[in-house]
């Protein structure tokens, strides 16, 4: 389940809200049951979870999906899939109950396939016609200001998974070679706690300085960033300096990108943390993907995969880090649906 919040987008119509969604999700859905919650006319928070198998109980993902929203403090939402009817109209109807069950008004339940949509709840064929109604995102005004406000909407979501993928070829060999340097480098502080953590200090405000001054951060800086790291003091210290800034993500992202796989738990993590504090929560969640598949018992991630599946608010952790203890609580992981 992936969960955001984004730039509040206002809607007139069913087709505006279709041409809204991959906009507040980053990415054009597809075999998915999506929320979108609003609160007073404003659409502020959207909520994606995958299609349930054929066959399968769509009931216990719908009950997690509608507790997200829930928290939000929204009040009301539509519920849109996105698929064939054979798979989306059991999906629709549980969330849509689930949502009922907490409390929410649904206030519309869509199903979109092949450039159409259909409402479950309007039966006016003047307004809902029983072909399905076209619409094309890229003649919305919806979309249009989503552009214009520099909002993008991926073609799917592996295309937003590789945008967290590593770089080969040249890159990759090139900072093999500089980990190497940087891992003899690290070998002769020997290990020492207060000397580990001062380079690390130098490292994290270099880089991020250089970042900010629009300068990318040459394979060697990378490599001995990600070798220090490694610590915990010095990674402490780098997720206290990362907040949602966009210079925050475009640098944590090169760096996890161009990281050695054994080195990535940190730069994804402080990553994912960055982006989910701008309310990018498509793009944390890959980024916690690709980290807990090679790592999955590194607990910042394990902490943040949490805390999205719960659909907590980045705005709980304003006043980082006082904050952070008692809000990220680590507690039983959910299978991601």
């Amino acid at each position: 389940m992936n969960s955001t919040e984004r730039p509040r987008l206002a809607v007139r119509s069913p087709g505006d809200l279709v041409a809204a969604v991959p906009y507040l999700l980053g990415f054009h859905p597809a075999d998915s049951v999506v929320v979108v919650a609003v609160r007073g006319r404003r659409v502020v928070f959207a909520a994606r979870g995958d299609l349930p198998e054929p066959g399968a109980d769509p009931r216990p993902a719908a009950r997690h999906l509608a507790e997200v929203v829930a928290r939000q403090g929204t009040d009301a939402a539509t519920v849109i899939g996105y698929g064939p009817a054979a798979r989306v109209t059991a999906a629709v109807d549980a969330v849509g109950e689930a949502l009922d069950r907490t409390g929410l008004l649904v206030l519309d339940a869509l199903r979109v396939t092949d450039g159409r949509w259909w409402s479950y709840l309007c039966a006016e064929p003047e307004c809902c016609p029983p072909e399905g109604t076209p619409y094309d995102p890229a003649a919305s005004e919806v979309s249009a200001a989503a552009v214009f406000a520099g909002q993008v909407a991926l073609p799917d979501r592996a295309a937003l998974a590789a945008q967290v993928s590593p770089l080969g070829g040249p890159v990759r060999v090139a900072m093999r070679r500089a980990t190497a340097r940087a891992q003899h480098r690290l070998a002769g502080l020997a290990g020492e706690a207060a000397p580990v953590r001062s380079a690390g200090v130098a490292a994290v405000r270099t880089a991020f300085r250089r970042h900010r001054r629009g300068e990318r951060l040459g394979d060697d800086q990378v490599a001995w960033l990600t070798v220090l790291l490694t610590h915990l003091p010095v990674r402490d210290h780098a997720w206290s300096r990362t907040d949602g800034r966009d210079a925050d993500i475009s640098l944590w992202t090169d760096v996890l990108r161009r990281a050695e796989p054994e080195l990535i738990a940190a730069p994804g993590s402080l990553l994912a943390f960055a982006a989910w504090r701008a309310g990018h929560g498509a793009v944390a969640a890959v980024a916690l993907e690709r980290v807990l598949a090679a790592h999955p018992g590194y607990s910042l991630a394990v902490l943040l995969d949490d805390a999205l599946r719960r659909g907590l608010s980045p705005a709980e952790l304003d006043g980082w880090p006082t904050t952070a203890g008692p809000v990220l609580r680590r507690r039983k992981r959910r299978p991601r649906r």
